[in-house]
């Protein structure tokens, strides 16, 4: 059965609420600096317990993507029509700055509250990381994350852990890389705070080209690679030959 696109819209845009709400909230009330041991495992635990929530929610109507990154990565490969992916990827910045604008509100609508949503915004410490290094640190987890999401989600063979593998690769990445570049993986995580909190655009394509570029060569690698195909037989499954979750 063919997902309805609004429904998928729908399920893209209050999946990626739920992540960007949580992951700023987190953020803000984590214990001591985010960088600092405690408080780093407190937000790469709410953010993976918030993804894998969200991906498990959405799986069934949209695939659960999330992620401009995972969607892009679907579409470049032929498993994502390009109208249902420029929809995902709206619906994904909306939710993003809903969630961003919802925070701000909950918190009192004035330059503390606007303080809270930058704080929340995935950054970079100039001084100490050169944005080639966070570029890189990007690339390298969004990568890993989206090998999560085709081998336990988007493969016609992969067991259906949900959104379990995802959240878990999520938590792995940001105890790596989060006190380099903030472990976003995610443009939309980056575009929403910066969309209602202003001021934070100076960093922003660091997070659209890392995420995409990570996320772009990983899907790439295992449609090529790793996906199931018989040549002999000509069996290379299709978009609507993989699990519902993941058809266009």
């Amino acid at each position: 059965m063919t997902v309805r696109l609004p429904a998928a819209a729908a399920a893209e845009f209050i999946g990626t609420f739920l992540l960007c709400f949580v992951g700023i909230l987190a953020i803000h009330f984590a214990p001591s600096r985010p960088e600092a041991a405690v408080g780093l495992l407190a937000v790469a635990l709410a953010h993976g317990i918030a993804l894998s929530v969200a991906v498990t929610a959405a799986m069934p109507t949209s695939g659960g993507h999330i992620n401009p990154a995972v969607t892009i990565g679907f579409l470049v490969t032929g498993k994502i029509k390009p109208i249902s992916a420029l929809v995902y990827v709206v619906a994904q910045l909306a939710g993003a700055t809903a969630a961003a604008l919802a925070v701000y509100v909950l918190l009192g609508a004035d330059e503390e509250s606007a303080a809270v949503v930058a704080k929340g915004t995935p950054k970079f410490d100039p001084s100490v990381f050169t944005p080639g290094m966070v570029l890189l640190a990007e690339i390298i987890a969004t990568g890993l994350l989206v090998f999560a999401v085709w081998g336990s989600a988007a493969d016609p063979r992969a067991r259906n852990v949900g959104g379990f593998a995802v959240g878990l690769t999520v938590v792995a990445d940001i105890l790596a890389i989060g006190p380099i570049s903030g472990g976003a993986m995610n443009p939309a995580r980056v575009f929403g705070p910066a969309l209602v909190a202003g001021g934070l655009w100076d960093q922003h394509w660091v997070y659209w080209v890392g995420p995409l570029v990570g996320g772009g060569i990983m899907a790439i690698f295992y449609h090529l690679v790793l996906w199931p195909r018989d040549a002999q037989r000509k069996i290379d499954p299709d978009s609507m030959q993989v699990p519902p979750s993941q058809r266009p």
